[in-house]
């Protein structure tokens, strides 16, 4: 147990009053030592050029956090292209650029090859109209019916031209000139066709192609199945289509038979109608197959023959349905 006088003495006094026991912060000579270092934020005081307080430990720089919630000043914020070269952001920036470009350019041909269908398509139904509410022209084809297969004959003749000739000329629009010329030559074949069929029956099936064409339309441009890759699958459903109408008009021509001429009508209405879903996705380009851009013809013309065979195999179907 020790005394009062014995027990060391304050820290203000032994700064003050330095005595000669051996006390902390007590030279041997007498003379006082200054007081212990205090802890500054400032990197000047008491941190050496390494950043070290003596030999005890490693104290960050007061700059580098100046509180909390706050980044570093002396740190860089990380972004998208942080550490990123030069080089890099540029192929990221043109790869942007060339999206948009594309998307751009695929919906400029979209609305090209929807503006030259509405054209074909409004000329085909004024000479189906005429051929229908006409009298003396429907009575005149009736009467002369080389007149239909005369335009059967140019209408194929004309699309085998287009077909081997999709790429668009430069100095004259002669793709745009034959693809008028099949569009009158069809329009006249359906005309001559509908003039066989009451009037009733070719507004019906007027009204039925076209809710299945808006339908079609919607539905590839909102689904993410890719009919594309169903082309062999098609071109199977096609020769199949054509063996059953060269069996059927056979069958036919011996005896006519309602039903069966119904179900190849409603078979050949479902396999054109796949073809224009088949189409119209190669025309919107997000597919695994695509049509190219400069190919504006050629989609117009693949959606038009399509939905003209839907119009026909469809007014076959009314036809014998009021008959």
């Amino acid at each position: 147990m020790t005394s009062k006088t014995d027990s060391p003495p304050s820290y203000e006094d032994a700064l003050h009053h330095p005595k000669s026991g051996n006390y902390p912060y007590q030279s041997q000579h007498g003379a006082p030592l200054p007081p212990p270092p205090s802890y500054s934020p400032s990197p000047s005081m008491s941190l050496g050029s390494h950043g070290y307080w003596g030999q005890g430990g490693v104290y960050p720089q007061a700059s580098m956090y100046p509180g909390p919630g706050f980044s570093p000043s002396g740190m860089p914020i990380p972004t998208l292209s942080a550490g990123l070269p030069a080089s890099n952001l540029g192929d990221m920036e043109d790869y942007f650029s060339t999206q948009w470009e594309s998307t751009s350019i695929r919906h400029a041909f979209i609305r090209k090859v929807y503006l030259i269908l509405t054209v074909q398509l409004l000329v085909t139904f004024s000479v189906v109209a005429v051929f229908t509410f006409v009298d003396p022209v429907k009575l005149f084809v009736i009467k002369y019916p080389g007149i239909y297969w005369a335009s059967f004959v140019v209408y194929f003749l004309v699309y085998c031209i287009l077909i081997c000739c999709k790429e668009p000329r430069r100095r004259f629009p002669w793709n745009l000139v034959l693809l008028g010329v099949f569009t009158l030559a069809l329009s006249y074949m359906a005309g001559t066709i509908s003039s066989y069929y009451e009037t009733k029956a070719v507004c019906l099936a007027m009204g039925i192609t076209a809710i299945v064409c808006i339908a079609v339309t919607i539905f590839c441009f909102q689904t993410k199945v890719d009919f594309t890759s169903c082309g062999g699958f098609l071109c199977i459903a096609a020769v199949l289509l054509m063996i059953i109408g060269i069996v059927t008009a056979i069958v036919l021509s011996f005896k006519y038979v309602p039903w069966l001429h119904m179900l190849y009508a409603a078979i050949g209405a479902i396999v054109y109608t796949l073809f224009l879903v088949y189409n119209t996705q190669l025309l919107i380009g997000n597919r695994e197959l695509a049509i190219s851009p400069e190919e504006y013809v050629y989609g117009a013309l693949s959606l038009y023959v399509d939905i003209v065979h839907i119009f026909l195999f469809i007014l076959q179907v009314s036809g014998a349905a009021t008959e």
